[in-house]
């Protein structure tokens, strides 16, 4: 178990550092620099100042400086300055939006699991019924629906044909200090309820078909016709043998969601204006702001990551032959 650990972590930082190195390149690849919104449309700019706010940004040094005066301060925990007028360090940009998204996407991956898994279960045990096709049918539409054309029509509906939910903010923005405790946490619940519902619909789609056809082939293996042929309950057979051999690809592909769901975090607080790392990253991106960029991708790889990680140990401790280094 401590040698596939070590393996482990020793994956982790190579992807790590090959993230950040091709991250870096790429972003100044792409066309405009971060002096370019104040110069290209002032005729008063002159090339002596371009120059000038170029050396202060330390993009007049070589490509392969600047990543390498990035890494120095990425090991002493400096993620830099941003670019934007404030000057402010980019982690402190960082720590009061990661909460949002963090909360977001916790919530929208437990509704997932606790969703689909039973979804799965109902469908491969019904299959072939009617159950089973409505349920099919529903899926499919649900997992072909683009995200931005979902909320876009969540809004319309639920927020300005329908005045149930908000569809901006993280709170109301009147009258919302004067509250309660609880009538704060209610005012946040309604006003997370579309962007998380938005964030679980499509991962929440995948896994329950995924789930489907992993409990199909599990109770077709022998072991489970030999626990039948026991008289074991049907519940005892689905419920205890069935349902933990079919859970081992379903963590490993739940942890590989994490990427799709802070990724999609970009689009859903865009909507909602949801003041998160999704909203930051989209800001920095148009302001051609690097340290931004790249502070918001460390989090982002550092969250994946890990979230990968804690999967393949769930996935070890599941599964005896992993974590004690045996072939299948």
């Amino acid at each position: 178990m401590r040698k596939w650990l070590a393996k482990r972590l020793l994956e982790m930082f190579l992807t790590f550092w090959g993230i950040t190195l091709i991250s870096f390149v790429i972003i100044h690849l792409a066309p405009g620099e971060p002096i370019s919104p104040m110069a290209d449309f002032n005729p008063k700019f002159t090339p002596e100042m371009r120059e000038r706010l170029r050396a202060q940004y330390g993009l007049d040094k070589p490509l392969y400086v600047q990543y390498l005066r990035w890494v120095k301060g990425l090991v002493r925990l400096d993620l830099g300055r941003s670019f934007a007028p404030d000057r402010r360090p980019v982690w402190d940009k960082i720590k009061e939006r990661l909460p949002v998204t963090l909360l977001i996407n916790v919530l929208s991956l437990l509704i997932i699991f606790l969703v689909a898994v039973p979804l799965g279960v109902a469908a491969a045990v019904r299959a072939g019924s009617l159950f089973d096709r409505i349920t099919t049918v529903l899926v499919f539409i649900g997992y072909a629906m683009p995200g931005f054309w979902l909320a876009l029509l969540l809004m319309l509906l639920l927020g300005i044909k329908w005045p149930i939910l908000p569809i901006s903010g993280l709170h109301s923005l009147m009258g919302y200090e004067s509250l309660s405790i609880w009538e704060k946490v209610l005012d946040w619940a309604k006003h997370l309820v579309l962007p998380i519902f938005v964030s679980a619909f499509g991962g929440l789609a995948g896994l329950s078909r995924f789930m489907r056809s992993t409990m199909i082939e599990v109770l077709r293996q022998e072991f489970i016709t030999t626990a039948r042929a026991k008289g074991l309950p049907e519940r005892v057979v689905i419920y205890k043998h069935a349902l933990r051999n079919a859970l081992l690809p379903v963590i490993t592909i739940l942890g590989l969601s994490i990427p799709g769901l802070v990724g999609g975090s970009v689009i859903f607080e865009s909507i909602f204006s949801i003041p998160g790392i999704g909203q930051l990253m989209w800001q920095a991106v148009m302001a051609r702001d690097y340290p931004v960029i790249m502070g918001n991708l460390v989090i982002v790889s550092i969250l994946t990551l890990v979230g990968n990680f804690l999967a393949d140990i769930c996935y070890a401790l599941a599964d005896p032959r992993i974590r004690l280094g045996t072939k299948r």
